[in-house]
């Protein structure tokens, strides 16, 4: 093969560079619609009072802490419909579909039973009083609107394990006008509304939510939908099916869980440092997070075509897929990273517009260091966001929620909570071993893509034998064999 040969397949081959960016495209501004929700909603925040952002770190991480171990396996659903489409077995995708629903009903209970809980868990943390105050708040009414969310994350697996994201990014896009302007009316009391500070907050993300359902609802109504995918008939519960999520799409959710359970100790431990420590790590994340969410959307990508090719027994083109999601991901993480060390300002001015100049001063400066660390783990994150995916789009879940819980525990929380409550080292060491929990964990992935064990894998059942029948028999008798 030429070089030029080469270049070319690297582009437009199947498993290429052009494959991901077709079906990734969607997905990155699907997620980045996500981002740009949660950056507005803390640059608001910032701009109502310190206390309200401060607290909205530590009390929404924790309620989306909560609630990954049940996003986490709802969503694996697009895991199984990338399977099922490539092994031609579409009418298996509608009961699948309706298997997470039920799953998502029981994350919502979950999740009510944790909204008594948040006054005592809060006073425990031991944040300052008037954070305190806003972080039960926030995490009460963010536990309210959990079924959508958790439902949303199901139901927008059809559309990405098909390999139809545009659904999936207006559905988001829609979503994000709801919360936006829910926080603008509801924060700061326009257009009519009470000014309700973080309480606002979390009943515009509650809206945005149930927004989100309902249009996921509407699509997949549509009869046109509903033909060949099984999507009416497949309605009845099927324990066979939703054991089978279970056992693949838990250890995706438990993951999911720790990771950010992981990240929740982590802020919870570095509020004790106080509320300027806190207020920079939490803009810090929020400005990374910009960033982050186009990746994830590279991931899902990846995910579903490592799936989709497993589905047709053809591991090679799954590589070759997931090596062309990680250059992407990489050359845009690299921008990133140099702009956050080049012009952090760039970053934190939308932060400090609305915010009164001697009380967000300290913070501003104290972000700007803090986003050094986070431009050199992002350029690991590459890693660890795109391999993990891939493994996880075979059936390789397990490993990542084992790995999760080790590396979590030994390079972030513990060493956290010793170089800060008994070190006392401040919030440098702390993001220290942030940084060294992302650039491991990233190495971990790779090497277990390396290995090749997902290339064997597939989370579905194996497609049924059909033997042709014998011809029929003549009616009129077979005499080749009388005398």
């Amino acid at each position: 093969m030429s070089p030029n040969r080469s270049v070319s397949w690297g582009w437009k081959g199947e498993g290429g560079v052009r494959e991901v960016v077709v079906l990734a495209f969607p997905l990155v501004l699907s997620t980045g619609s996500w981002a740009v929700q949660h950056f507005v909603d803390r640059m608001f925040l910032a701009w109502h009072s310190p206390e309200a952002v401060a607290a909205a770190m530590p009390a929404g991480i924790l309620n989306f802490s909560a609630m990954s171990l049940f996003i986490g396996a709802a969503s694996y659903v697009s895991t199984f419909v990338a399977q099922y489409s490539g092994a031609g077995m579409s009418r298996r995708i509608g009961p699948v579909l309706w298997q997470g629903v039920y799953f998502s009903l029981v994350g919502a209970l979950v999740m009510a039973g944790l909204i008594p809980v948040a006054g005592p868990f809060f006073t425990m943390v031991g944040h300052d009083p008037a954070i305190k105050a806003n972080e039960i708040v926030y995490f009460q009414y963010l536990c309210i609107g959990a079924f959508p969310v958790i439902a949303s994350s199901a139901l927008s697996g059809f559309f990405t394990g098909l390999g139809r994201p545009w659904p999936v990014m207006w559905v988001n896009l829609c979503a994000t006008a709801v919360n936006l302007m829910g926080d603008y009316a509801l924060i700061f009391g326009r257009w009519g509304f009470p000014e309700m500070g973080i309480r606002g907050a979390a009943i515009a993300s509650v809206l945005s939510g149930f927004a989100s359902l309902a249009l996921y609802g509407v699509l997949l109504g549509h009869p046109s939908r509903a033909k060949g995918y099984g999507l009416r008939s497949g309605w009845r519960p099927d324990s066979e099916l939703f054991g089978r999520l279970l056992a693949y799409g838990m250890p995706s959710g438990v993951q999911f869980f720790l990771d950010m359970a992981g990240f929740t100790a982590f802020i919870l431990i570095v509020g004790r440092l106080g509320m300027v420590s806190l207020a920079a790590t939490t803009i810090a994340f929020n400005i990374n997070t910009l960033a982050f969410m186009p990746m994830i959307g590279i991931g899902i990508a990846v995910s579903v075509l490592v799936g989709r090719h497993i589905g047709r027994q053809d591991p090679e083109t799954a590589s070759r897929s997931t090596y062309s999601g990680f250059f992407l991901t990489f050359v845009y993480m690299g921008v990133v990273a140099f702009l956050y060390v080049a012009v952090p300002g760039l970053f934190t001015a939308p932060f400090a517009a609305g915010s009164e100049a001697e009380l967000f001063g300290e913070i501003e400066r104290l972000t700007r260091v803090l986003l050094r660390f986070v431009a050199l783990y992002s350029l690991f994150d590459t890693m660890n966001i795109v391999f993990a995916s891939a493994i996880k789009g075979a059936g390789d879940t397990r490993f990542v929620m084992y790995m999760i819980v080790a590396v979590s525990a030994c390079v972030l929380v513990i060493p956290t909570w010793v170089v800060v409550s008994v070190l006392h080292w401040g919030i440098m060491a702390a993001w220290t071993s942030a940084t060294a929990y992302v650039i491991v964990l990233g190495f971990v992935f790779f090497l277990r893509f390396r290995q090749g064990k997902w290339k064997g894998m597939r989370v579905i059942e194996e497609k049924p034998v059909i033997h042709p029948l014998p011809p029929a028999a003549s009616e009129c008798p077979d005499t080749k064999f009388e005398p």
